[in-house]
């Protein structure tokens, strides 16, 4: 039976590498890989998140045309971010399909040369095929692709000025809350100076 690896210098934050080599033979190999407390965290840096509680990737490799591997799993999360208007706490829940084709070809067993298009929905599926196979990595990815890239808790809106404005201050209004207001209002003043 295949061994899961959890070593790898290319994912030092959550590897679960399947040496291919291993996988001759089988018909199916099933795997359910979930980070440890330290992972979590160094996969919390790299998304640039607050935390990422729980996640789980759970499937099966099986083997396809053409010396391929097909991967297909359910994806599982719990993340929290910042929210990019309040910069408060947002926890965002993913539960999502994976799946991945590992071919050694540079196009799917069975596609006759010059007849091969990737889709829209193809695109993200298809991966090369080394000697490992890792399975973190496909975590990862999944993950990122899902996690919303600008996180905001609800009811809080974007145009929102309450957040720009410092403690004890009175909220700015719409037409103050300009990006380079406050520099304008100083050069305007270093004019009258003169």
């Amino acid at each position: 039976m295949p061994e899961i690896v959890t070593r790898s210098a290319a994912n030092p934050e959550f590897p679960r590498v399947v040496d291919v080599a291993q996988l001759r033979g089988v018909s199916a190999f099933a795997f359910d890989v979930a980070p440890e407390p330290g992972e979590a965290a160094a996969l919390a840096r790299l998304l640039d998140a607050q935390a990422v509680r729980k996640l789980r990737l759970r499937g099966r490799l099986a083997p396809a045309p053409g010396a391929a591997w097909s991967l297909e799993a359910e994806l599982g999360a719990t993340v929290v971010q910042t929210c990019v208007v309040t910069l408060e706490p947002v926890t965002t829940r993913i539960d999502t399909p994976v799946r991945r084709l590992f071919t050694p070809e540079a196009r799917p067993a069975g596609a006759v040369a010059g007849e091969f298009e990737i889709g829209p929905e193809d695109d993200d599926e298809i991966e090369p095929l080394g000697d490992r196979i890792d399975l973190g990595l496909v975590a990862i990815e999944a993950l990122a692709l899902a996690l919303p890239p600008y996180p905001r808790r609800e009811g809080a809106e974007l145009g929102s000025s309450a957040a720009s404005a410092p403690p004890g201050a009175a909220p700015l209004d719409a037409g103050e809350a300009r990006p380079f207001a406050a520099l304008g209002a100083l050069r305007a003043k270093s004019g009258e100076d003169k």
